[in-house]
């Protein structure tokens, strides 16, 4: 897949995961692999992959995921109605979708904004490497957090150590869709400055 249109054509897939077909453990580990390229501050590779495909296990996840997804949803009564119908229809079916892929770090965050910033920064450009992979080979997926507000709870659940740290959950299927279109966005004279806060870029 041409680049440009993989960086500018990936989304958040939720209603377009296809909940029937299976993801064999092959694609899964080549996307995997490829994540293991992402940049890791010091090269110190603090990733771990959980990849849940039991049932039952998904099932015990699906309660919390749920429960703190409706709980949001619930309290987002006022915004864009297409984002809460796909945000819906996600905590609807989530357990049915084929397999969760949990990231998690090696330590805890500090509370202190330079070291978390360095901490996350070992996780979050390889879930992205593991997303733009699934990507380029059919299949969908989305970063989500609603799980983390009952970290201990997953953690109990999936065996999860003391002193490791959940960044989110990716439900991973194939897409009921061949191709995506950019997103709209806001032009980036609003969003990007030159020198100082506020100054044009151009």
């Amino acid at each position: 897949m041409e680049i440009d249109h993989l960086l500018s054509t990936t989304r958040a897939v939720r209603r377009k995961l296809d909940l029937d077909r299976p993801v064999e453990a092959a694609v899964l580990e080549e996307c995997l692999n490829l994540a293991l390229q992402a940049p890791t501050p010091g090269n110190v590779q603090a990733w771990r992959w959980l990849v849940v495909r039991d049932q039952e296990v998904k099932n015990r996840l699906g309660v919390l995921f749920r429960e703190v997804g409706e709980a949001y949803l619930a309290g987002k009564a006022d915004a864009d109605p297409r984002a809460l119908a796909s945000g819906r229809h996600l905590v609807d079916v989530i357990e049915r979708v084929p397999v969760f892929v949990i990231p998690v770090l090696q330590g805890r965050p500090t509370g202190d904004n330079a070291t978390d910033a360095a901490f996350y920064g070992g996780i979050f450009p390889a879930v992205w490497n593991f997303q733009l992979a699934l990507r380029s080979r059919g299949l969908g997926s989305t970063l989500t957090t609603y799980h983390l507000s009952r970290e201990a709870e997953a953690a109990e659940i999936l065996g999860i150590p003391a002193g490791h740290t959940q960044a989110g959950l990716l439900p991973v299927a194939y897409t009921t869709v061949p191709d995506f279109k950019p997103a709209p966005r806001n032009p980036l004279s609003e969003v990007a400055y030159l020198d100082h806060w506020g100054t044009p870029l151009s």
